[in-house]
């Protein structure tokens, strides 16, 4: 989104896998990243989220990211309750320990995917000041370039989602479209297909943007899904709101189809 600044938009997203506070040599050497067209048709996989945890994710545990997310990652925060995943906002059980005064919920696959169709039925959090997301991404962390592709829906605004890519860590592909609905509301299937030249992303099965021709992602990447506040941003964000805690993030299912021509 082009109010975000280059930096803003870098501290967002560089932290999405790891913890900031990590020492030095927490982030290995870059090392040969898994080419995206490096597919097999028997990576697909549809995951029912109403039927509980699944071996090929699992939650985040036991760091903070640092700014501009004003949380700590904590397992409890992504329980399977009601016949869906829950992705939390919370006030931290231990903000000494913490070092920030909220836990968050992030979700996400042990492996990495390449080229092909992804897919989310979720439904978002409306309340100022956090995102609701479902995202693929690897990077440093990873020992790999930073590459991601991204549906975000922001808080203050459910009505609009925001999409984006970062190839080797450049991002500035920020896009804002109305969806014609309100996303925390009920549940709609959010889809991106990604290719070697073109990026396609969709809402319940309609195509709502695409870029072609471009420098995109071309390294194998983890899919995810979080619920977090943010702290620094409110020109982005707005003010966190955390009147009402605790937020609720739901997902129903993912599905991803690989693209092996």
């Amino acid at each position: 989104m082009n109010i975000r600044k280059n930096a803003i938009v870098a501290a967002v997203l560089m932290a999405l896998a790891a913890p900031a506070a990590m020492p030095a040599d927490f982030f290995p050497a870059v090392a040969q990243a898994t080419p995206a067209a490096q597919v097999q048709a028997n990576e697909a996989f549809s995951v029912d989220l109403t039927k509980g945890p699944n071996s090929l994710f699992e939650p985040s545990d036991g760091w903070t990211n640092g700014m501009p997310f004003n949380c700590f990652w904590h397992k409890e925060n992504v329980p399977f309750e009601d016949g869906v995943l829950k992705l939390i906002i919370s006030e931290s059980p231990n903000p000494a320990a913490d070092k920030v005064p909220y836990s968050g919920g992030e979700y996400r696959s042990k492996a990495t995917y390449g080229y092909g169709r992804y897919e989310v039925v979720m439904k978002a959090i409306k309340n100022d000041g956090v995102v609701s997301s479902f995202f693929t991404y690897t990077g440093p962390s990873e020992g790999d370039p930073w590459d991601e592709i991204d549906f975000e829906v922001l808080g203050k605004d459910t009505t609009k989602i925001q999409l984006n890519y970062f190839r080797n860590g450049k991002g500035g592909h920020e896009k804002l479209i109305d969806l014609g609905f309100d996303a925390s509301e009920d549940f709609h299937t959010y889809a991106f297909e990604w290719r070697k030249n073109s990026i396609i992303w969709f809402v319940d099965g309609k195509e709502i943007f695409r870029r072609e021709n471009e420098d995109f992602p071309v390294t194998k990447q983890k899919i995810m899904m979080n619920a977090w506040p943010g702290k620094g941003v409110d020109d982005w964000l707005a003010a966190f709101d955390d009147l009402d805690l605790p937020l609720t993030a739901e997902y129903k299912s993912i599905k991803y189809t690989p693209f092996t021509e």
